[in-house]
């Protein structure tokens, strides 16, 4: 018979023990977390460097170029009255397609004629306290843009005598005006770097790159206020037309220039 060994075994409680194994953890953690962080912080190079305060200054331009305008738009608007509704339409529809076809006889291609407003209002008679319609008014606005501006006259004539008795300001513009902006820019950009070299000289500072731009951009479209008749639906035949003068128009560029100063 094999000798027997007494075995002395002592178990810990888990209340015992459990504290000083979550303790360790804990701080394992710690250690990692702040590892990682240095790590962090090195790879983005945030370590020997503090808040870096950037000094600017701010230097205006502006860039002014004349050009002559090669588009006009207007608005031709036939307005009616009839004691009804079909009535109305009907004179209405007749005036303005009579001076739609008058448009395209002249030149204006189909894309430059645009339905830009069509309005049906009844008429209202207030007798002791209680309104009633007598009748309806139509309102219908042709858009046109004149590519020919010698023509500009003859259109406002011709409208006028078939029944446009509402003509909107006449607009002249530009229709590209890309390359006209461009050269604005540059003046603009040309006028804020000489006082840039200007502040330099006056004030005693050194200035670096062009960390900022800001640009506000100006057309001062030419108009013209032209009206004929009232809202009474009748022709604007024999209207004197005035002799259309587009003239020019002055496209504006103010840029502010964002500098830094060494």
């Amino acid at each position: 018979m094999a000798d027997e060994q007494n075995l002395n075994v002592k178990i810990i409680p888990p209340e015992k023990y459990l504290p000083y194994v979550l303790g360790g953890a804990g701080i394992l953690l710690i250690i990692f977390l702040a590892v990682l962080s240095v790590n962090e912080i090195k790879q983005n190079k945030y370590i020997g460097k503090g808040y870096e305060y950037v000094r600017t200054i701010n230097v205006s331009g502006q860039g002014k170029v004349f050009a002559k305008p090669d588009i006009g738009q207007v608005d031709l608007s036939v307005v009616t009255q009839a004691d009804t509704v079909v009535k109305a339409v009907a004179e209405n529809n007749d005036k303005i397609n009579k001076i739609n076809q008058a448009m395209k006889e002249l030149g204006i291609k189909e894309d430059d004629l645009k339905t830009a407003a069509y309005n049906i209002n009844p008429n209202y008679q207030y007798t002791s306290g209680k309104s009633v319609i007598i009748g309806y008014e139509i309102s219908q606005t042709l858009q046109v843009k004149i590519r020919d501006l010698s023509k500009t006259g003859q259109i406002l004539e011709k409208s006028a005598g078939l029944g446009a008795n509402q003509v909107g300001s006449l607009v002249f513009t530009i229709d590209d005006s890309s390359k006209i902006k461009d050269e604005a820019r540059k003046k603009a950009i040309d006028e804020a770097k000489i006082k840039a070299k200007e502040l330099e000289n006056s004030l005693g500072i050194k200035l670096g790159r062009i960390i900022g731009l800001n640009e506000y951009a100006v057309d001062q479209a030419g108009q013209v206020s032209y009206g004929i008749g009232g809202a009474e639906g009748k022709g604007g035949g024999g209207v004197p037309v005035p002799a259309i003068q587009p003239g020019q128009n002055e496209i504006v560029i103010n840029v502010d220039l964002t500098y830094e100063i060494k």
